[in-house]
């Protein structure tokens, strides 16, 4: 059966160096490393790993000189957008751009002076930067805690829209807008009525989430009932755990509603007594031998045959317990010869890498 398909919010196209963001582009998943941006080998290191699991854009944290100096070097050698995470200081933002950014985090209102923003600005045309507008329930600007008392989603849309008219004002209509908060609800709220109020694309999170469970949880409901709405544009899953884990969770939400596919979406069931194979074993197994793959593969493990060989004709590749030791199999909807269910994994494992090798090779 057909996922009713979820009717996206239109807003305005920008690129984040070739990544298209917006008016209709995939939804792109991003995250951002953690290793000291001026350990150049440790930094490109950790953006490799985030793109063999299918990282769209990488954003880096430039907080001095030596930096952004870094970056020049890490861009080189590296295949995804860089974005530059600048605070405050809009030398750092002008470096990050002569070094090869292909976007920069900003808040206008945090780099300075007006003349400073306009610097920014002309560094980004020149250099064919976008930017993002980053609001954080956290960190508002005072003026807007004074008016409203209190971090709310009322104030980060307002700071939103100020800081995108100081763009506006100078001709500078390349950017997408995040309202992130801690809170789950008031993110959502948030970017509710900042979708009601402008057009430009929406880079969605819920910041400082927490760990890999509480996290996940939190940025599915968050960013998935977003997505449900038709909002947003680009993502990132902010977890306090191995980065790789957040372009993991950020595709998975996105599969789930069926906006995107990418890698192998793993049906299992969660064993009874019932169960014929030791279906946690193997899921354990094929989720690590499959992670590099990037096309698209539905693949089941069920414990046995009341709900197993319907779900598993549904699949690319399926297996479930048949008892006596052995594993119904079946391939794009036909069911094989029963295998041995000790090889279930390895069996599976070698079908997937065939079956995605076929895919690629026929694009």
């Amino acid at each position: 059966m057909k996922m009713p398909e979820i009717k996206r919010r239109h807003s305005r196209r920008v690129y984040v160096g070739s990544v298209a963001v917006g008016d209709g582009a995939p939804i792109s998943v991003q995250s951002m490393t953690n290793t000291p941006t001026k350990d150049v080998a440790a930094t490109v290191a950790q953006i490799r790993s985030l793109e063999a699991v299918g990282a769209d854009i990488v954003r880096v944290s430039c907080p001095d000189e030596e930096s952004t100096k870094a970056l020049k070097e890490i861009v080189k050698q590296v295949k995804v957008p860089i974005v530059a995470d600048i605070h405050f200081h809009y030398k750092r933002a002008i470096e990050s751009a002569e070094a090869g950014a292909a976007c920069l985090r900003i808040n206008p209102g945090n780099i300075g002076s007006a003349e400073r923003v306009r610097d920014v600005i002309k560094a980004a045309k020149d250099y064919n930067c976008s930017m993002r507008i980053g609001v954080n329930g956290g960190s508002l600007d005072k003026h807007l805690l004074e008016k409203y008392g209190e971090p709310c989603p009322e104030a980060m849309v307002e700071s939103a829209l100020e800081h995108a008219k100081i763009l506006e004002d100078n001709d500078f209509f390349n950017f997408k807008i995040s309202v992130k908060s801690s809170d789950t609800l008031m993110t959502m709220k948030a970017y509710r009525l900042l979708a009601e109020q402008c057009d430009y694309p929406l880079h969605l999170g819920v910041t400082e989430a927490g760990g890999l469970r509480a996290g996940t949880v939190k940025s599915a409901l968050g960013i998935g009932s977003l997505l449900m709405d038709g909002i947003g544009d680009t993502l990132r899953v902010s977890l306090t755990a191995d980065v790789t884990e957040e372009i993991k969770v950020g595709f998975e939400i996105l599969r789930t509603l069926g906006l995107r596919y990418h890698g192998v979406r793993l049906v299992s069931c969660p064993t009874c007594a019932r169960r014929g194979i030791d279906v946690e074993k193997v899921v354990k197994e094929l989720e690590v031998r499959l992670e590099h793959i990037s096309e698209p593969l539905k693949i089941a493990v069920m414990g046995c045959v009341v709900n197993g060989p319907g779900e598993a004709r549904e699949s690319d590749i399926g297996v479930c317990g048949g008892g006596n030791g052995k594993a119904l199999l079946f391939v794009r909807g036909e069911q094989k010869e029963p295998i041995n269910a000790e090889n279930a994994a390895d069996i599976v494992a070698e079908l997937a890498e065939k079956m995605a090798a076929e895919k690629k090779e026929a694009k």
